[in-house]
């Protein structure tokens, strides 16, 4: 007869005692009770041995596994008084490893209850506004109060100035313990979110200047806690607050330095840099969205300046006589044909093209700096258009406002930062002004493919989907700058850009001939197996996963894994720079036999607790969730990137005997479809295949020319 689900055995420990096997009913309330005599029990608990060594509680008995190892150990509360004792204490080294064991404790949610109720936080604030203490004295007491913040207890306007300018000065002094200082841009990082008071008084006291001298360190831990602070700090700005700081960084040349220094450092760049340079990359093409959703004023003196100095920068050499020996009547005939030549749609009064927003006067900014940047290139591209038939050229102002939209919608210009993604373009660090440099790029690139493509009027949006097609591809490949970017675009020209969609279009033709149709469903089974194992090999591998709260992203890392003979989920804490830990090391299971369901997006229980907040659509797409247990446990997910998302969701549709169902195995199951079946008509290459097959001829009329076999056996 199986045993009960409810009951588990597990293995009990304690110091200089024998272990226990005992049954754990985990419905019943009450502490499992080893034969161990010991007096005051009520002082003792019950501790995972590994992992985060979390305390078992009423509320958490119940995810205890079978064959989990439990240490009986001093009860939270005792434990709690006891820390509280000796970080009183006047021994140095009693006072040390006090503060030590409380930074690792405090991880524990029960255990950091009980020393918040005790006032703990009143020790630390003392310890770090005395400021009598240092070294890893100062470290342990910072770390014990990020781990005791992170419960979320306490609320950080609470924090006294006093504190708060304590952690500042550790951010802001140079002769302090590197350690300290990451613990100090962490605290200041998480604070700065919270409330504007906080952000204020952080902007105030750290400047932008000491951030950029933690971001020259060699130390990489160092550098990325400044970035992090940078990126909380301008997040938690205004729209004027950010430009201003964007634009002084701008002039500390912080993008050259973190092209140099970073991005090309000898050392790999991290998940977690990798995000915070997507989100400065983000935060500064987004002040372009205030240009770009505002439409042009016909009234504004400041942009009918711009807008006649595109026409005076293109024909001012053509016009002998100064335009105000013309009269009223001819100056404005004169300046409608010039607007017509530059490419306006309505040439006598050219602001109401620039009318559409997006792009708005974002379009008029290119435009304004292309002419004043690149002048021989500006006057090429108009007069050179100036000069063709009406039907065959490439209107230039018509061609720049829908090629600021294009660049646009590629770059997100105006969509919210991501709080997973990691996609950053390194020649955007390389250019002061990013954007308008590439449209510079780009736009040359328009006539060259207009030219090319002998276009006329009718085929304008025919062009600019061909020069879409040469951008997004070019991108793909991720130039290291925009000279690589200018080089690679410009040899992707019309031509080859024809190659690529005819290439496409006979391998579709060829996939749908009905006896490649029918060799591709016989082939399809033996490659979706092939499919399975692969993302089951993936699943054995493993994954490392962040942490994600409402709040901020964190830095905790966890990594999962499924062993080798796919029967359990393996997971667990680990530290940041362990990438491939061994499965020994995780010390939580989940076995598949338990596994009920899975869960993604909207229906995962991690994404509905964060409903009353601004959901992030890129969370969503990216969460997933286990359900297992009769007690319908959940193992929440949030995928690092959507290549892991269809991996994981399809190696775990898989261990439930389900249909995998992600895009990716789509895209895998055509690449490999398509390789097979090249393969397989390899010999069939320059021979139509027919759509039905020939017919099978009449048999003969008599068989006497088949040989007979019974004269040769004789």
């Amino acid at each position: 007869m199986p045993p009960p689900k409810d009951v588990v055995k597990i293995a009990i420990q304690m110091v200089g005692a024998i272990p226990q096997l005992i049954d754990l009913q985990q419905v019943l309330p009450g502490t499992p009770k080893p034969t161990w005599s010991l007096p005051n029990a009520e002082h003792y608990a019950l501790q995972y041995t590994d992992g985060r060594q979390t305390y078992i509680t009423e509320s958490n008995r119940g995810e205890i596994k079978n064959g989990s190892i439990l240490r009986l150990t001093t009860s939270p509360d005792q434990e709690a008084e006891r820390l509280y004792s000796g970080i009183q204490s006047n021994n140095s080294d009693v006072k040390t490893d006090s503060l030590k064991k409380l930074a690792s404790l405090s991880q524990d949610v029960t255990f950091a209850q009980e020393y918040i109720n005790r006032n703990g936080l009143k020790q630390i604030f003392y310890i770090v506004e005395e400021g009598n203490d240092t070294g890893d004295m100062l470290a342990h007491t910072l770390k014990a109060f990020m781990e005791l913040m992170e419960h979320d207890f306490v609320s950080w306007e609470t924090l006294s100035a006093a504190f708060i300018k304590k952690i500042v000065s550790y951010v802001n002094m140079n002769a302090v313990d590197a350690s300290v200082q990451q613990l100090s841009l962490s605290i200041l990082e998480n604070m700065v979110p919270t409330s504007r008071l906080l952000f204020e008084l952080v902007k105030k006291e750290v400047t932008l200047d000491r951030l950029l001298t933690h971001l020259q360190v060699t130390n990489a831990q160092l550098q990325l806690k400044a970035m992090a602070l940078l990126i909380a700090l301008l997040l938690a700005a205004t729209d004027a607050e950010r430009r201003d700081m964007m634009d002084y960084l701008r002039q500390k040349n912080i993008r050259q330095f973190i092209h140099k220094n970073i991005i090309h450092s000898s050392e790999p760049l991290g998940d977690e840099m990798a995000h915070y340079l997507y989100v400065l990359q983000s935060v500064s093409l987004n002040l372009c969205e205030r240009r770009m959703r505002t439409s042009m004023d016909p009234y504004s003196q400041e942009q009918r300046e711009l807008l006649q100095s595109l026409r005076q920068t293109a024909f001012e050499s053509e016009n002998e006589a100064p335009a105000s020996n013309f009269s009223t009547e001819r100056r404005r005939s004169l300046c409608a044909k010039e607007f017509r030549r530059l490419g306006f749609v309505n040439n006598s009064n050219p602001a109401e093209d620039l009318r559409r927003a997006p792009p708005g006067l974002l379009a008029l900014d290119n435009m304004v700096y292309f002419s004043r940047h690149t002048p021989n290139a500006y006057s090429r591209f108009v007069l050179e258009n100036s000069s063709r038939e009406d039907k065959h050229e490439c209107p230039f102002a018509r061609s720049s406002i829908q090629l600021t939209l294009i660049l646009c919608e590629i770059l997100h210009v105006g969509e919210p930062c991501s709080e997973t993604a990691q996609a950053f373009y390194p020649m955007f660090f390389g250019q002061d002004h990013f954007f308008e440099e590439l449209f510079c790029i780009c736009i040359q690139l328009v006539n060259k493919t207009w030219k090319e493509m002998r276009a006329t009027q009718e085929d304008f949006d025919k062009v600019l989907q061909v020069v879409r097609e040469q951008i997004t591809r070019t991108l793909s490949f991720k130039p290291t700058s925009l000279e690589l970017f200018k080089t690679r675009v410009n040899a992707l020209n019309y031509s080859e850009i024809l190659k690529l969609r005819q290439t496409e279009r006979l391998h579709q033709e060829e996939t749908l001939a009905v006896p490649v149709l029918e060799l591709r469903e016989r082939l399809k089974p033996e490659l979706l197996e092939l499919i399975r194992q692969q993302r089951l090999l993936h699943l054995c591998e493993g994954t490392l996963f962040r942490k994600i709260s409402s709040r901020r992203r964190q830095d905790k890392l966890w990594y999962c894994r499924l062993s080798p003979n796919h029967k359990v989920l393996h997971y667990g804490d680990v530290e940041e720079g362990v990438h491939s830990p061994p499965i020994e090391s995780l010390p939580e299971k989940v076995p598949v036999a338990d596994m009920k369901m899975l869960l993604m997006g909207k229906e995962c229980p991690h994404t509905k607790e964060k409903s009353s907040g601004k959901q992030n659509k890129d969370v969503l797409e990216l969460a997933f969730s286990i359900v297992y247990d009769v007690e319908e446990y959940c193992l929440n997910f949030i995928a690092p990137t959507r290549y892991e998302f269809c991996l994981w969701t399809d190696g775990l549709n898989v261990l439930l005997g389900k249909e995998m169902m992600s895009e990716r195995t789509q895209t895998d199951l055509d690449v490999l479809l398509s390789m097979e079946l090249k393969l397989r008509l390899l010999d069939l290459e320059n021979i139509s295949i027919p759509d039905t097959p020939p017919p099978v001829p009449k048999p003969p009329s008599n068989l006497n020319f088949c040989y007979d076999f019974s004269y040769a056996e004789q």
